[in-house]
């Protein structure tokens, strides 16, 4: 493990970009991006059109090490280049941006009041690319829709199980139990997880550490417990539909925890803007995610 990138997610100041869209979200990112489908006739081409536009994202000067300390890939993403070099390795070696890859396969079928992850047979040779590219860890979701005690359990039971395969791989682990935002018991939900994440960190031993990502609480500072936990290197918070002004203002109010933003950080981007426009609406963003993000 690189002691450079762990001392930046460790304490660096910033936040962590989601560039992760994977192949079922990707239409409406090119569709929020001013590119509908008749920019691509196929699949590849789509992913052509997602490439481009995550490289345009990567290589702009208002994306920088200052404000943002890391970046999640998609598999494809990380597999592909920029100026001939691997978009992982472009990002560690000439931005100073930390890579972390999405390694799960999307989510099962709602059982309990929750979507599991779907099985990942691949993930020990996802662990070992990602090792060959310099990444330095992992992110998988899956997503609690009740505040139903017997799911959150699964979910996080799940989440760590995996993350300990990741660990042992040489990798460190983002925990992603995202609560729906649209959850009709939000915060009981939340308190239920708080309490079985704690449990399994409780779990841990030293040198086991692991990065959550969570959605924002409906309480301030809901989740300080973890951002204090020895085991927990960071705390990341996911937009999770909130606009970003909403997300901003929210974030903002939980000290110790940072963003890790996908769509709220790409919000207002288009395909059609000059260079120019294009880092001016990105700056924009970046400046405000990183203002909630250090508070």
């Amino acid at each position: 493990m690189d002691a450079a990138q762990f001392e930046q997610m460790k304490s660096g100041n910033g936040f962590i970009g989601a560039l992760d869209q994977s192949g079922g979200s990707t239409p409406k990112a090119l569709s929020l991006y001013g590119l509908d489908e008749s920019s691509y006739s196929n699949e590849a081409e789509m992913f052509d059109r997602v490439h481009e536009m995550r490289t345009r994202i990567i290589k702009s000067p208002s994306l920088n090490s200052s404000r943002v300390i890391g970046v999640i890939l998609f598999e494809m993403t990380m597999d592909r280049s920029i100026d001939g070099i691997g978009t992982a390795e472009f990002l560690w070696q000439k931005k100073g941006i930390v890579p972390f890859l999405k390694v799960d396969n999307g989510l099962a079928t709602e059982e309990n009041g929750v979507q599991l992850m779907k099985p990942i047979p691949e993930l020990d040779a996802r662990i070992k690319s990602a090792l060959s590219h310099g990444v330095f860890g992992t992110k998988m979701r899956s997503v609690i829709k009740q505040a139903d005690e017997a799911g959150i359990k699964a979910i996080v039971a799940q989440q760590f199980a995996l993350g300990a395969q990741i660990r042992s791989g040489g990798l460190i682990p983002i925990i992603e139990p995202e609560v729906d935002i649209n959850c009709p018991n939000k915060a009981q939900a939340e308190g239920i997880l708080r309490t079985e994440i704690l449990a399994h960190l409780d779990a841990l031993e030293e040198n086991q550490e692991v990065m959550l990502k969570l959605t924002l609480p409906d309480t301030p500072d809901f989740y300080a417990p973890l951002v204090k936990h020895a085991r927990v290197l960071r705390v990341v918070a996911l937009s999770g539909g909130y606009s970003r002004e909403v997300a901003n203002e929210m974030l903002s109010k939980n000290a110790g925890v940072i963003a890790s933003f996908s769509r709220a950080l790409t919000e207002g981007l288009s395909a059609q803007q000059s260079d120019a426009e294009f880092d001016a609406t990105l700056n924009s963003a970046v400046q405000s995610i990183y203002n909630a993000s250090i508070k």
